[in-house]
């Protein structure tokens, strides 16, 4: 399985925050930095999180992003479709209805793959970090 690299750098970003400090702003320039990306292509990823309610961005010489209120139950899998939507990874293109029985297999594994991503959420990831530290 594959992501795209946008996902990669907003499952980045959204841990950083998490960890740093949820409730104070963070520049893009800091964010960009810290993971060695464009803060012009991380901005765009930014405005998708934003969009999707889990980050806020907040204007002025303090200003930058932060997380919003509860971002303590955001899981991973919230993260990747705030990036890549919630369409299937798998479709099978030949016209065999629903018992195609490989379409089937793939996307029972794609359900289980999402419930693991779904109980992965930011505060549990936060809290083996600083175990870990």
């Amino acid at each position: 399985m594959k992501y795209s690299k946008a996902t990669n750098y907003a499952l980045h970003t959204m841990l950083y925050l998490a960890a740093a400090a949820p409730n104070k702003p963070v520049g893009v320039q800091q964010l960009a930095e810290h993971q060695d990306v464009s803060p012009t292509y991380l901005s765009k990823i930014l405005t998708k999180l934003v969009k999707a309610g889990m980050i806020e961005s907040a204007s002025g010489a303090n200003g930058g992003y932060r997380l919003r209120r509860n971002w303590e139950h955001i899981s991973f899998l919230d993260i990747i479709h705030a990036i890549e939507g919630t369409a299937s990874l798998f479709d099978c293109s030949l016209d065999h209805g629903p018992e195609c029985l490989v379409q089937r297999v793939v996307l029972e594994a794609e359900a289980k793959m999402e419930s693991h991503l779904r109980d992965q959420t930011l505060a549990r990831l936060v809290s083996e970090q600083k175990i870990g530290r």
